[in-house]
């Protein structure tokens, strides 16, 4: 038979799953001899069973029976009997903390007679009464599902009625005919009355726990924290301890900790005369816990010595709930505490100095997610301005400038040394100058991946993207916020790419110390001395490489001063833009192979260029250069823009520009209704003559250029968008005639290791016959993810994410985390039968998810050798690569 019911005695921490972690830490602190009221638990398990089938699990009101009687034995007094009656409190208590989310009642046993006497037993009327309203409130609220907001306005009216400040002016009168108030507002709102029977009191106080954790606040909050749906909740039923008998009783909360800071000590908040619930509802000022000390010296001392106990047993920061009860104290609740990203990194750091945990352990405690909350700017939230709009944090941080609305304006501002933000409806490749000179960058369209958030991300630069309470008009240099707020150009406002939201006027900005660290090495507190242990910890254990996305020799230097160990992506698409875009225009529109033949030629010594100072930023490093992948429309005017254009010149008399028309018929007849599926890739490759050649030539003669003047580069090359081993071998083919014959003209053999990016389903589907073809696999999940969901990631996060994620279709963006059952199956299958065909092939992954703290996890997992993500998330892969490595070794450990 199932057992659902449990007494403190019974459980310790190591069964959270079963008596949730309220009650398995309650559990906990009675076996280690700390005063801690009597009680016990019903588990997850008969949570489960209920919400499974609506019906209370069979045997579980007798268990519950049994373990009442022996609560009411030990206390030697009856639930609810009348002269002395014993109360309890109904508290939920799930596996993971979802503070708030779920329901508690308090106080129950108490009914018209045993009010009286708790009355005479406790020699106070107030008490009594104040208690009785409690339970009343809570109950009617919880179980029988009345508006909590009708008991709030009657209490408002009595204490505007008595000119009271507080409830603590309301004598026992007043709350004596407050709780024949709540029994009216139970009778009006429901039609049934308050219920006498303690029994049933609890029994009913119990369902509705359970039933609170389906509970809309409930599920929002397991969502937004990723806590699985089918755990269920514990309930504990608890002898109750009164912090409302007067001014030698008390409520509050304490840390082992600061848990904003680190700091070592007790802090906390205490409120005289008053139940639990009042200290985190802040129905009054609670006092900090340092006054406990001068209020009452001997309880103060015992919660001192017990947090020590408690933080030397946990080896972690505490939370602690407790009550004192005439003077003495009991503790009602521990559990380790949240705390913000510098508290974690700092309390870390110093248990492990203690020697209280091991490195790993310190390790296993900190988070890429914590790290990257610390390198961002950001702004003074007391000085924030009125907000104009919200819309996706796609890239964090925090910015401040004028808003401009073309990319132009924004490279005027940036010489002119102004600060902006570019604005627009959504960016293109044209916008990159103005992204680079920009401050932030605001969208009204896209999501976390779009265009603006990948370029912005890889630059370190603010991004806000899908910001649909703004309305961009570009072509009269404003945008129209909420409330009908219109700004205009040069109008100063602020971005938060962190939160998504966007301010009017400017924001102070508070500076980031780690981010100091990290670019110069300059440890300027404890927090970032910890951050660097945790870091180089993290480097001497991981097994993953961490390489970065950059396209350029800054973004490369930049790359490895954060620690990259080599370029996983490097797009030469970025390189064709500014001036060089005549020269690709030139070779679009050649009419024959000899003019296309100059454009490239010319494209050629300022592809090397590049190439060479990348690799030396990057020397004795791998560089994996991806060749052109986009469609070559994208680097022609705008279709409409052209058609306006001339148009505009034919209907006033004048004979359009002849170049505009012949641009207009190239960019027609290159037109596509899905170009992400069209000719772009490999396909391009394959299609236009002499353009591999000229991309792999240019890398060639700069690994030659390098090598001569004493360098030791090393460069791959990645061939974009396979989708069948045929076209991989043609490219590849067409890559080693022209090394062959730049290592002829150079008098030396130049090597450059030929892969390819998987980035289609069918990729990873034949990935055993296209690893025949290649010496590398790079995981594109970006694209990997589109076309595996049949999703635009430029058009599906602002459209309908935010419904998706509600309704639970996902528990975070695919394009954020990856999806490990559709896109992570694929990345596995590519894996294992790529490497069943080659056994030295290298396996990467160069998509947004390189960067994100639990994709990383899963690539760990699969065997990858490296990540490679924008340069400013590398310290965040270098920590989670770590943490990964010891997952796994605790789970190589438990089997």
């Amino acid at each position: 038979m199932v057992r659902y019911v449990y007494d403190f005695q019974d459980g310790g921490r190591d069964l959270a799953g079963l008596l949730g972690g309220k009650g398995a830490n309650l559990a906990e602190m009675t076996r280690l001899g700390l005063p801690v009221p009597p009680g016990f638990v019903v588990s997850t398990e008969a949570c489960r069973a209920f919400l499974a089938t609506g019906e209370e699990p069979e045997g579980m009101s007798a268990e519950v029976s049994r373990h009442l009687s022996a609560l009411e034995t030990g206390a030697g007094r009856l639930l609810g009997q009348g002269d002395d009656p014993l109360l309890v409190s109904v508290r939920s208590g799930a596996r993971f903390s979802m503070p708030g989310m779920m329901e508690t009642v308090l106080d129950i046993g108490l009914n018209d007679d045993s009010v009286l006497g708790l009355a005479k037993v406790s020699g106070s009327e107030r008490f009594a009464w104040d208690s009785y309203r409690r339970l009343v409130q809570m109950y009617g609220s919880t179980v029988m599902g009345v508006d909590p907001a009708l008991f709030d306005e009657a209490m408002t009216l009595l204490k505007d009625a008595r000119e009271a400040p507080d409830d603590l002016h309301l004598d026992a009168s007043d709350l004596a005919r407050l709780v024949e108030t709540y029994k009216s507002l139970i009778r009006n709102e429901t039609g049934r009355g308050f219920p006498q029977s303690p029994a049933q009191q609890l029994q009913q106080a119990v369902l509705a726990v359970f039933r609170s954790w389906n509970a809309e606040r409930a599920v929002l909050y397991r969502r937004r924290e990723h806590i699985p749906d089918d755990l269920g909740t514990a309930v504990t039923v608890q002898r109750m301890v009164f912090g409302n008998l007067g001014p030698d009783s008390g409520s509050g909360v304490a840390f082992t900790r600061d848990p904003a800071t680190g700091r070592p000590g007790l802090y906390g908040d205490y409120l005289p005369n008053a139940q639990g619930e009042d200290v985190v509802s802040g129905v009054r000022d609670a006092v900090p816990l340092a006054e406990l000390e001068r209020l009452d010296p001997h309880s103060y001392r015992q919660l001192r010595d017990h947090a020590q106990t408690l933080e030397a047993h946990y080896r972690d920061l505490c939370d602690i709930e407790f009550t004192i009860e005439r003077g003495t104290l009991w503790m009602l609740q521990t559990r380790v505490g949240k705390r913000t990203a510098e508290a974690a990194f700092a309390i870390a750091t110093e248990l492990v100095q203690e020697g209280l945990i091991s490195s790993d352990e310190g390790l296993a405690r900190v988070s890429g997610d914590g790290l990257a909350r610390l390198m961002f700017p950001r702004f003074d939230t007391t000085a924030t301005g009125e907000t104009l709009a919200r819309g996706v944090p796609a890239s964090p941080g925090a910015a401040v400038g004028a808003a401009v609305f073309d990319s132009a304006e924004a490279v005027r501002r940036a010489a002119a040394g102004e600060k902006a933000v570019l604005v627009r409806e959504e960016t293109t490749p044209d916008d990159l100058p103005g992204m680079v000179a920009a401050q932030a960058v605001l969208t009204g369209r896209g999501g976390k991946t779009s265009h603006a958030a990948v370029v912005a991300r890889g630059m370190g630069k603010v991004c806000v993207c899908g910001a649909q309470d703004i309305t961009v008009n570009a072509g009269e240099r404003r945008f129209t916020a909420r409330g009908g707020v219109v700004v205009e150009e040069g109008t100063v406002i602020s971005v938060d790419g962190s939160t998504g939201d966007v301010y009017l006027g400017p924001v102070p900005l508070v500076a980031s110390a780690t981010m100091r660290y990290l670019e110069s090495g300059e440890q300027a507190d404890s927090v970032v001395s910890a951050v660097a242990r945790a870091l180089n910890h993290a480097d001497s254990v991981r097994r993953l490489e961490v390489r970065a996305n950059a396209d350029t020799p800054e973004d490369a230097a930049r790359a490895r001063r954060f620690g990259a160990e080599g370029i996983g992506l490097c797009r030469t698409e970025h390189m064709f833009l500014g001036e060089r875009r005549k020269l690709v225009e030139e070779m679009i529109l050649a009419r024959t192979d000899a003019d296309r033949a100059r454009a490239l030629d010319a494209l050629l010594p300022l592809q090397r260029r590049d190439f060479t100072g990348i690799l030396e930023a990057m020397d004795g490093f791998p560089v994996t250069i991806r060749l052109l992948d986009p469609p070559l429309h994208e680097f022609l005017p705008d279709r409409t823009d052209l058609a306006v254009r001339i148009a505009t010149a034919e209907a006033t008399g004048r004979q359009p520009d002849a170049h505009s028309v012949e641009l207009l018929a190239a960019v027609n007849r290159m037109h596509e209704e899905n170009p992400m599926l069209g000719l772009r890739g490999v396909r391009l490759g394959l299609v236009v003559p002499g353009l591999v050649a000229m991309q792999v030539r240019a890398i060639a003669e700069a690994v030659v250029e390098r090598t001569r003047a004493g360098g030791s580069p090393y460069a791959e090359i990645m061939v974009p968008l396979v989708g069948a081993v045929e076209e991989l071998r043609l490219a590849r083919e067409e890559v080693a005639r022209v090394l062959t014959e730049v290592g002829e003209e150079a008098g030396t053999p130049v090597h450059c290791p030929v892969g390819t990016m998987i980035e289609l389903p069918r990729a990873a589907l034949t990935a055993g016959r296209i690893a025949e073809e290649a010496a590398f696999f790079s995981f594109g999940t970006n694209d990997l993810t589109q076309t595996t969901w049949g999703f635009s990631r430029d058009d599906v996060e602002a459209a309908f994410f935010s419904a998706y994620l509600d309704k639970g279709v996902f528990a975070a963006s695919p394009f954020e985390t990856l999806d490990r059952e559709g896109v992570g199956r694929l990345v596995r299958i590519a894996v294992e039968e790529g490497r069943a065909a080659r056994a030295d092939l290298e396996t990467g992954v160069c998509g947004e998810h390189g960067g994100d703290p639990e994709s990383i996890h899963f690539f760990h997992e699969v065997g990858l050798d490296y990540v490679s993500c924008s340069p400013f998330r590398v310290p965040v892969a270098r920590l989670e690569a770590g943490r990964a490595a010891l997952a796994d070794t605790d789970t190589s450990d438990s089997r």
